[in-house]
């Protein structure tokens, strides 16, 4: 079965970090391309950063773009999105999921709470 199970989230103030993980498991990683989306309360849920382990290339909504960074270890099967700068505007819940998503893989999430 294909999973994909976010953690690392928090509170933190502004201005802080945070590493949040995407451990995936039941496809094949290195073919694959992985994305973060985030859903905050009232809104609907948006793409935050996508990689493509095919090749290592990497995308950024605006919103985050020179504050966030993603990566993969294909080692680990496992994405990364570090989070630095945060801002009240950053809390959400964050999710993982292929791209594009598909809906049989949204997992919880985790919360990223950012306190001003």
């Amino acid at each position: 079965d294909v999973q994909l199970q976010a953690s690392g989230g928090g509170l933190v103030q502004a201005g802080g970090s945070l590493r949040l993980s995407c451990a995936a498991s039941g496809f094949t990683f290195d073919d694959s391309a992985i994305a973060w989306f985030r859903q905050a309360p009232g809104k609907e849920r948006e793409g935050v950063s996508c990689i493509y382990n095919t090749d290592g290339g990497a995308n950024y909504a605006d919103s985050v773009k020179g504050r966030f960074t993603i990566s993969s270890d294909s080692a680990k099967n496992t994405v990364y999105l570090q989070m630095n700068s945060l801002k009240p505007e950053d809390t959400a819940v964050y999710y993982c999921n292929v791209d594009p998503p598909l809906a049989s893989y949204w997992g919880q999430g985790t919360q990223v709470t950012v306190s001003s």
